[in-house]
């Protein structure tokens, strides 16, 4: 008899523990699901179109058919070899890989365009590191056919201009489809693409073969933007592209002297807004900010490289958006820019990501909860706690 009650009693505590670890993992299960999937969709779902003023007077047919959906994001920096750690890169990446397929698959863009600095370590990567960072970076960014991948050159991606060799330019273009002097058209619109790395005007190879082809364009969208009953004999044989201004896409910003003029929550941190930009290192140089303006009057330039937000007017007409950096471990709010355009307008809005602090603070809740119920269950708090302990024992008991 005693045996038989002694044999219960055990079948019933394993069941009230099975049944405590049970909800545990629950418990665990839930804060994971939350921080890793759900609050991304929570937080991008926020995001919505901006109105362009041409497509305010449209029906959604109308509209879907003639605006242009961009998202532009910049700097994601995938960590290498050399200098990324395991956990660094598992962490970052799994951010970012997140955080563009969820904001695919709510926002639905036409096309994606990402300014440079995909990787960390493209200046020194060896063939098979490169393979493999290409290969990482293929399955973060996969996207459907309904959406085109346009990926522009950074400095970290062949090097700064002493490091640049047309082995390593090369390399990003095969794998990329990128060149530099290219010209993208969608829906009217018309977008160049620059290597702003080759942008030195020192005439080195890769310099000299960029130039020229920026040159070639701009004569071709200088002779389409002329009114049909203007007579130019060096437009004769030109062929024709779509009317509308141009808009820049590049990874250096054009030349400013600081970020003392920007604002808000994602830009520079107010102890590094005074210091001085250097030519050809922080920004392009002014001979070539210049050179850019003056071939191709753009209505947008959209810039990224100095991982923080900033809006600048050139020329008190040509706005500069610099596109904040993609991933967390140049920022704790990373951003990306939806950008709904038409051949005569365009309208930018910012779409925050999760910020990493707050995930970090919920999992600190969640494992300080987690303490705590654990200490409860056994019986183990301190005198202090006491009143808690009987709380939750008379909880259970009822």
């Amino acid at each position: 008899m005693l045996s038989s009650s002694s044999t219960t009693v055990k079948g019933l505590l394993l069941k009230k523990r099975l049944c405590f670890l049970l909800k545990l993992v629950c418990f665990v299960s839930s804060v994971l699901i939350f921080c890793e999937f759900l609050i991304y969709y929570i937080v991008i779902f926020q995001c919505q179109w901006p109105e362009v003023k041409g497509g305010a007077h449209m029906d959604k047919k109308e509209t879907s058919a003639s605006v242009l959906k961009a998202i532009i994001l910049a700097d994601t920096h995938l960590l290498g070899e050399i200098k990324g750690h395991w956990l660094d890169k598992l962490r970052r990446e799994w951010q970012m890989e997140r955080s563009f397929q969820t904001a695919l698959w709510l926002l639905q863009p036409d096309i994606v365009f990402i300014l440079g600095d995909v990787f960390d370590e493209g200046k020194w990567s060896s063939p098979q590191a490169w393979a493999d960072d290409v290969r990482r970076f293929q399955k973060m960014f996969k996207y459907p056919v309904s959406t085109e991948l346009v990926v522009i050159v950074g400095n970290h991606d062949i090097g700064f201009h002493y490091e640049m060799t047309t082995y390593k330019v090369n390399r990003f273009e095969k794998v990329f489809n990128f060149t530099s002097g290219k010209l993208i058209t969608r829906k009217g619109i018309n977008f160049v693409i620059v290597n702003s790395v080759a942008m030195e005007g020192d005439g080195c190879a890769v310099c000299h073969t960029s130039e020229a082809k920026l040159v070639a364009l701009s004569h071709k969208l200088n002779c389409s933007q002329q009114k049909p009953n203007h007579s130019n004999k060096r437009c004769s044989d030109v062929e024709k592209l779509p009317a509308s201004e141009p808009i820049l896409l590049q990874h250096y910003p054009l030349y400013r002297k600081s970020d003392a003029d920007c604002s808000g929550e994602d830009s520079t941190p107010p102890e590094e807004k005074n210091i001085p930009f250097k030519e050809k290192y922080d920004v392009l140089s002014q001979e070539a900010s210049r050179k850019l303006i003056w071939w191709f009057h753009p209505r947008l330039i959209l810039s990224g490289h100095t991982h923080s937000a900033c809006e600048v007017v050139h020329m008190g007409k040509i706005p500069e958006i610099s596109v904040p950096s993609f991933s967390w471990r140049n920022r704790n709010n990373p951003s990306f820019i939806m950008g709904s355009i038409i051949p005569t307008d365009f309208s930018l809005r910012k779409c925050f990501l999760p910020y990493e602090s707050r995930i970090f603070t919920i999992y600190c809740a969640a494992g300080a909860l987690l303490v705590i119920l654990i200490l409860a269950h056994f019986q183990l708090f301190t005198p202090p706690f006491y009143f808690a302990q009987r709380l939750i024992s008379k909880h259970k008991a009822v």
